[in-house]
């Protein structure tokens, strides 16, 4: 029996014509939802709880031209009631009025991912989906999953978290692979959600609030995996370690595929010797030496090692994923570098919104010296080892935004004293290069919603500045 005789049908397929489907939010995932249930037959309401700014009016008349009926400014019963199903966004928390409101009417309340898939198996050629997921890493993996499978010639497409909605892709001819970015907001509300490859990078706090608890995050996240033909998990998370002994046996009569030890099973990828390397039912091969890696950093090769073993389970040779990783170029925002100049490289980790991923970065750095630029809204979690971190990497620290006093006192509570206070990312820029270190890395460990509109924003703000600077 060939690899491709396991993919099965969803365990959920419905007939959307003459359902009437309510699709929650006008967002990127909301907007394609409406649309794939409007192209598959069904009467779609399309309900935005808040006012919509006149720069996005836009939307809700393209939406409307399609047959689809949208309001905005709140969720009426008429549009809620007697519907089917609901498809729910993933900014809007399980705990939500809208969503204990659909409780109550009993309407089953699903995911943009979970609908998306159930569309998705009703195709004569479903695509396959290999889901990335965990705290840090996804994008990166993503990307670079579907960098190695195009440079193969496979037929991909990232989605999901990513940015493209799954339910954009589902319907396109010409498209095997979906390599799907999961966030646990996007989890949370899957059911019978099925992909062939469901990895987990690590597994930290975050998101606590909106899933009501740390153990409830776990399991959003765990959702993924229910009915994945292949685990890949990461062997140095005691917790992942602990899930895989509640996995059953995949359908390919496979454990758990671990990442980060050679001696966990037949199948695995591993660091040995500064090669990555991949030991397939019991035989070594090298796929590739770290020197070659144009990505940094153990948290750089964790994803790469990701990406290896899905490129191996879907059929790609060492020689294509080797190519595939030495012309890879690292997602925006996630230790990319930006330049280098008069002795200084500069580095954009503005997706380190929390100290975990902040941490992953710092460690990337051994004998250098180092000026971090952190901080912004702070999220209240521990820093002990972020502190840590800092002390065994970081020469200087430069505190921007409203988490500057809580972060100085700890960094002083442990130790740490060269800590410099700007007001502004430029100033703080300005105050680096002053200092003319090897490396100016900016990794905030916290959100950006205290002086930017996102962490893009903040990550384009430091680059745009740095390049006017050198």
């Amino acid at each position: 029996m060939g690899l491709f005789d396991f993919f099965k049908k969803s365990k959920y397929v419905q007939d959307l014509r003459g359902q009437k489907i309510l699709v929650l939010g006008l967002s990127k995932s909301g907007i394609a939802a409406a649309k794939l249930a409007k192209r598959h037959g069904a009467d779609v309401y399309l309900s935005e709880g808040n006012d919509v700014s006149k720069d996005r009016l836009h939307l809700v008349e393209e939406l409307k031209e399609l047959g689809i009926n949208v309001e905005y400014g709140s969720h009426s019963d008429k549009f809620i009631s007697k519907s089917d199903i609901a498809v729910t966004s993933p900014g809007i928390p399980p705990h939500s009025d809208i969503i204990q409101k659909l409780k109550s009417y009993n309407i089953e309340t699903i995911s943009e991912l979970e609908f998306a898939y159930r569309e998705n198996d009703k195709n004569k050629s479903p695509k396959q989906f290999i889901t990335i997921t965990g705290t840090n890493g996804k994008t990166t993996t993503t990307a670079l999953t579907e960098f190695i499978l195009k440079k193969a010639g496979l037929k991909a497409k990232a989605c999901g978290n990513i940015g493209i909605p799954a339910s954009d892709l589902v319907d396109e001819e010409g498209l095997d692979w979906l390599v799907c970015e999961a966030s646990s907001f996007q989890l949370e509300m899957t059911k019978y959600y099925q992909s062939f490859i469901s990895v987990w990078t690590n597994f930290t706090p975050d998101h606590v609030d909106w899933h009501q608890g740390l153990e409830n995050y776990f399991s959003a996240k765990a959702k993924a995996f229910k009915y994945a033909t292949v685990s890949v998990l990461n062997a140095r998370d005691e917790k992942l370690v602990e899930f895989a002994n509640t996995l059953k046996n995949g359908d390919l009569g496979e454990d758990a595929i671990f990442f980060f030890d050679g001696n966990v099973g037949d199948n695995c990828c591993y660091i040995e010797n500064d090669e990555i390397k991949y030991k397939e039912l019991g035989d070594v091969e090298t796929v590739i030496k770290l020197s070659e890696c144009p990505l940094i950093g153990e948290h750089n090769y964790q994803n790469i090692m990701c990406a290896i073993i899905c490129a191996k389970l879907t059929g790609v040779v060492n020689e294509v994923i080797r190519q595939a990783i030495m012309e890879f170029k690292a997602p925006a925002h996630r230790l990319e570098k930006i330049t280098q100049k008069n002795g200084i490289t500069f580095y954009n980790d503005s997706k380190a919104t929390n100290p975990e991923a902040a941490i992953v970065a710092i460690d990337s750095f051994n004998n250098t010296d180092v000026v971090l630029i952190a901080g912004g809204r702070d999220k209240n979690t521990d820093l002990t080892e972020f502190c840590n971190s800092v002390n065994n990497h970081i020469k200087t620290v430069i505190l921007i935004g409203e988490a500057t006093e809580r972060f100085e006192e700890n960094l002083k509570k442990h130790g740490f004293n060269n800590i410099i206070r700007e007001k502004t990312m430029q100033s703080a820029i300005d105050k680096s290069i002053e200092l003319n270190p090897d490396v100016v890395l900016l990794s905030p460990a916290c959100a950006s919603f205290d002086m930017f509109t996102s962490y893009e924003n903040r990550g384009e703000v430091f680059r745009e500045y740095v390049l006017s600077r050198v």
